[in-house]
């Protein structure tokens, strides 16, 4: 059994640990992108800003977004669990859209990409698969530094379990039942997320067209989110999933086929020469 015994909440700041590793987060993707183009990346100092200034709102839109969508759907299957507090009615209260609580790492990546693309779509010089294949290990990295945020807050806990390794919560601000060992499902993801980075380091500039790097990591995080949410507790969206396994499954059914009608393996000897040629398919 692993113990959790830091408060979800910061001493003397009244912020939650969550909220504080999403903001590191955020500065590691743009630190990553200004280091990328340190390293001779064919981008501006002043293009990586541009779209982290698009990328920040547009996420934070579509993570909540897909929490309300989420929450709306269980009101309407489970009314019970409004009536309980566990799942907030925003029909009925849709001031509470607007808090700060209810952000979902997929809606974040899926917002972020989409207003990226939207802007690669009215410049000319930027190419968005490039800039993906870029970004994409740092992604799923920052999406590690975002889990351990939620292993602190007690949010996205797993069911309750017997297994030798789970986590118990001991602090009453955790969003997680207090002293109940369940499955430690957010460590898993941690663990999973560094070694898909790992991977990807690896992977890099051995595909083309551009883009391709990042099909895969949506490929590999979705596939992910399918399993380990058998384990998370929650309530179900659709089919007996969670609106997190429908999404992933759904990008799954996009990425898959895109990955093996376009993408092709480049030879270690091919790279050089590649790499100055422009993407012959966009993103």
């Amino acid at each position: 059994m692993i113990n959790i015994n830091i408060s979800p909440v910061v001493p003397f700041l009244n912020v939650r640990w969550y909220g504080v590793m999403i903001a590191l987060a955020i500065l590691f993707l743009v630190l990553w992108m200004v280091w990328q183009v340190r390293k001779g990346a064919k981008l501006s100092h002043d293009t990586v800003m541009m779209a982290a200034l698009i990328a920040i709102p547009s996420g934070i839109i579509v993570s909540k977004l897909l929490h309300v969508i989420d929450y709306i759907v269980v009101a309407r299957m489970h009314p019970e669990l409004v009536a309980s507090g566990q799942v907030i009615d925003y029909i009925q209260h849709p001031g509470l859209i607007f808090s700060a609580a209810g952000l979902t790492a997929y809606g974040a990546v899926l917002g972020a990409s989409l207003g990226i693309w939207v802007y690669s779509r009215f410049s000319k010089r930027f190419r968005f698969g490039y800039f993906a294949d870029l970004v994409a290990p740092a992604i799923i990295l920052g999406q590690a530094i975002g889990r351990v945020g939620c292993l602190i807050n007690g949010c996205c806990y797993g069911k309750v379990t017997s297994f030798p390794i789970a986590l118990v919560y001991n602090k009453p601000l955790s969003y997680a039942p207090l002293g109940v060992p369940t499955h430690a499902a957010v460590l898993y993801e941690i663990v999973y997320n560094v070694i898909v980075f790992g991977v990807l380091l690896k992977l890099r500039r051995r595909f083309k067209p551009e883009g391709s790097l990042y099909l895969i990591y949506l490929s590999l995080y979705a596939l992910w989110r399918v399993g380990i949410d058998f384990l998370r507790a929650g309530t179900p969206f659709l089919f007996g999933l969670h609106e997190a396994q429908i999404v992933s499954i759904v990008i799954l059914l996009v990425t898959v086929p895109l990955l093996i009608r376009r993408t092709r393996w480049v030879k270690a000897e091919k790279l050089a020469g590649i790499e100055e040629k422009p993407a012959d398919v966009r993103l």
